[in-house]
């Protein structure tokens, strides 16, 4: 008969195990894409039967939801647990997401290339990448009309166009230093954007 403590350490387990999967998976996908990475690979990297893996994730787009959401998660939980209140204090975590991606080349590649796998009709990421863009641009704009509300920005902000910008050039980096990482300073470039956004943004003494 199983023991509370038998359950815990399975839970614990199975656990750390589901981690390891989504790890490796992680690095799958980054390196193949989603249509050329195989659950089978996946399993094998992992120590798991095909069996033991599904017992885990049931589905190929099960496994890649999972690493989508558990990227996004960790941001959330590292950049922004204190910027809840939003304003213009969410472009400076936004600095810091970019200065950590550069150190991180592993999952912006997993990033950017399941984000332009996703604008094909078929593809099992597109959703994901459609609300995710939409739940970025609509947080990203309601921190800067909170920030008008109070009085840190200037009167006639286009707050939806502005956050579509930022997005957009978050997202731009990425691509090119991937690409090119030695003449591109990912970091530096989006800060310096960031410091003269704000500079426009807020009122005139």
């Amino acid at each position: 008969m199983r023991t509370s403590t038998d359950r815990r350490r399975g839970y614990a387990s199975g656990d750390a195990r589901r981690e390891r999967i989504l790890h490796i998976a992680t690095q799958e996908f980054a390196e193949h894409g989603y249509r050329g990475t195989s659950l089978a690979r996946v399993a094998e990297r992992a120590g798991l039967s095909q069996p033991g893996l599904l017992h885990h994730f049931r589905t190929k787009e099960q496994l890649l939801v999972a690493v989508l959401e558990l990227r996004d998660q960790r941001d959330m939980e590292r950049f922004f647990a204190d910027e809840a209140a939003g304003g213009l204090d969410l472009l400076t975590a936004l600095v810091r997401v970019v200065e950590h991606n550069s150190r991180t080349p592993e999952l912006v590649r997993l990033f950017v290339v399941l984000t332009s796998e996703a604008v094909t009709a078929d593809h099992p990421a597109q959703d994901w990448a459609r609300a995710r863009y939409e739940r970025l641009r609509a947080w990203v704009a309601d921190a800067l009309r909170r920030a008008a509300g109070a009085g840190e920005v200037r009167p006639g902000l286009d707050a939806d166009a502005t956050a579509a910008r930022i997005i957009a050039l978050m997202d731009g980096l990425q691509t090119q230093w991937l690409l090119d990482p030695d003449a591109i300073d990912m970091p530096a470039l989006f800060r310096a954007h960031i410091d003269e956004l704000l500079a426009t943004l807020r009122p005139r003494a």
